[in-house]
């Protein structure tokens, strides 16, 4: 073989390991173990242990965690709901009181009434004529009639103010009926007026 060709072949042998990538050698971290690490010595003398004769008793919250400002004061609500509830019982009472009177006013029991006391000639000549109940502001103008009108029961008690163009008095009318099916029984009919007059009332309500 020729020195030439010698020359040759080593060249391209170079050029093969050039081109020839060889792998990275690959750097493993190490690992550090428990037991490499620097421990404390032990103790030398033991720790004191506490012992306690009773049972264990749990100390009340606002001792271990005190507060960092007042608590607020919780407001009473007992004193709202009673003025709520007598509020309610008042209003319902007036309601029944309204509702009650306003029934008495309607009766024929009442018209019966005034038709006498309109017809009585003597009654007329004390406190005039155009005789009616006297309105009151509270009840819008309604006339308050005190008394129970019970025709089942056979009880009638009454009593309402009347006003005449020549003065006002206060009405008292009491009937019975001793047994039912008979006719009711005037007790009472007369007019006791402003100025000290009593007039007996004759005319009977038909």
């Amino acid at each position: 073989m020729s020195t030439a060709a010698i020359l040759k072949m080593a060249s391209s042998r170079r050029t093969a390991n050039i081109l020839t990538v060889r792998p990275a050698t690959l750097i493993l971290p190490s690992r550090a173990y428990a037991t490499d690490l620097h421990r404390p010595p032990p103790p030398r003398a033991q720790p004191e242990v506490e012992t306690f004769s009773g049972t264990s008793r749990p100390r009340p919250y606002h001792i271990k965690h005190p507060p960092t400002r007042e608590l607020p004061r919780i407001k009473k609500r007992w004193p709202v709901l009673a003025g709520a509830v007598v509020l309610g019982v008042a209003g319902w009472a007036a309601f029944m009181a309204y509702v009650t009177n306003q029934e008495k006013i309607s009766s024929s029991v009442v018209r019966q009434i005034m038709r006498s006391v309109r017809e009585d000639a003597q009654l007329r000549e004390v406190i005039g004529d155009a005789i009616r109940p006297q309105p009151e502001w509270w009840l819008n103008g309604d006339p308050m009639i005190h008394g129970k009108i019970s025709q089942l029961q056979g009880n009638v008690d009454v009593s309402f103010r009347i006003r005449g163009s020549k003065g006002s008095g206060t009405l008292y009318f009491t009937s019975i009926r001793k047994d039912k099916g008979l006719p009711f029984t005037i007790l009472r009919f007369k007019v006791i007026c402003d100025d000290g007059n009593v007039i007996l009332v004759d005319a009977k309500p038909s």
